[in-house]
């Protein structure tokens, strides 16, 4: 993953309280302001099965949140888009062996097209810093 950078001002000035975990040019994967964690939706491996690209997704979602202090325990919020609606069974599986016993966060699914045809899973998630 890239480095974790601090943005500034014009003058040189860093925010301090918002950080950007492995910024690009359009998106950060993360961003942290105060005890909140903001993931970009993340994407598996454009053509992997339903199954394939969930885990992928939440192996980088894991990654993602160790590096801003969090951890799956502490997800607020989940948004879910499948390329097809009827594999909702399919990534829920992998869902349900991931989420944090006692932890399940608000949650939203629904179907949309995403940036890529080979592509069928998009998550995001918010969530709140290990104090």
């Amino acid at each position: 993953m890239p480095p974790v950078s601090e943005a500034g001002d014009a003058d040189g000035n860093r925010e301090a309280d918002i950080r950007r975990i492995a910024p690009g040019e359009r998106s950060s994967a993360a961003v942290v302001f105060g005890d909140l964690v903001f993931l970009s939706g993340q994407v598996g491996a454009p053509g992997a099965s339903v199954t394939e690209q969930t885990r992928a997704i939440l192996d980088r979602i894991d990654a993602l949140l160790e590096q801003a202090g969090s951890d799956r325990s502490r997800v607020l919020q989940a948004v879910i888009w499948l390329s097809d609606i009827a594999t909702f069974d399919e990534m829920n599986t992998v869902w349900k062996g991931w989420i944090a016993p006692g932890c399940a966060p608000a949650r939203a699914t629904s179907e949309a097209a995403l940036a890529a045809p080979d592509y069928k899973v998009e998550i995001t998630v918010i969530a709140a810093r290990v104090p």
